[in-house]
């Protein structure tokens, strides 16, 4: 299958540099050189990852990133010249997937897409079980990949899903965050860094106002769903 990725950068000349290494591993390429632009394109083309830019004309990265997680949980990777945790951290909390700050490796950048998108649309194949998994009120999916608290479905992003299928398999267990981030990100885990730490804080807001409600830290060890 042809994937579809949506390259929004005021940059000529990043858009043509990931377009060439992109093409190059068959996805097929869309750009926008605006925010304003960028949101249009998303809105009625069909896009499976996209590659966003922060600091753009008419409208910046974040509030294209907000728009967007209002109705689509596609994978999105922040590029941007700022990186700063802060900068980081934000992004993340607004619902990207991924950073990767300028300059960056092209070969870089196409393994990040290539780990994105192989571990978003890899949700709902034959490895994963058909079966719901249910803890306490919480309903999960597999293959619908939704999950439901009381029956009300709760939008998570690609990582978010991962790392909460990964916890309602096995409740009451603790994963390290090395086993987390591997799991929810696809990658080996090689330094600790704010990508876990943000994804739990907005998991926890998304399924109790208390933090503690369902996942529990585990002092030096790390984080287990709550049975």
């Amino acid at each position: 299958m042809n994937y579809t990725i949506l390259i929004a950068d005021d940059e000529p000349e990043i858009r043509t540099l990931l377009r060439l290494y992109l093409e190059n591993e068959n996805y097929q390429i869309i750009e926008a050189e605006n925010g304003k632009q960028a949101l249009e394109l998303l809105k009625k083309e069909h896009v499976d990852l996209c590659l966003l830019d922060i600091m753009m004309p008419e409208m910046d990265g974040y509030h294209v990133l907000q728009e967007l997680r209002k109705t689509s949980n596609i994978p999105v990777m922040i590029l941007s010249a700022k990186d700063a945790d802060s900068e980081k951290i934000l992004g993340l909390n607004l619902g990207a997937d991924d950073y990767l700050a300028k300059p960056f490796n092209p070969l870089e950048a196409v393994a990040r897409v290539n780990s994105n998108i192989r571990r978003f649309y890899a949700l709902g194949t034959a490895e994963l079980s058909s079966n719901i998994l249910t803890v306490r009120d919480l309903e999960l999916d597999p293959e619908g990949c939704v999950l439901k608290k009381n029956g009300e479905p709760i939008e998570l992003t690609s990582v978010e899903y991962r790392i909460m299928e990964l916890f309602m398999k096995h409740p009451g267990k603790v994963f390290t965050k090395q086993q987390i981030y591997e799991q929810g990100w696809g990658d080996t885990y090689v330094v600790a860094d704010n990508n876990i730490m943000v994804c739990i804080s907005k998991l926890r807001a998304k399924l109790d106002e208390d933090p503690a409600a369902y996942i529990r830290t585990i002092r030096g060890l790390g984080y287990r769903l709550e049975k």
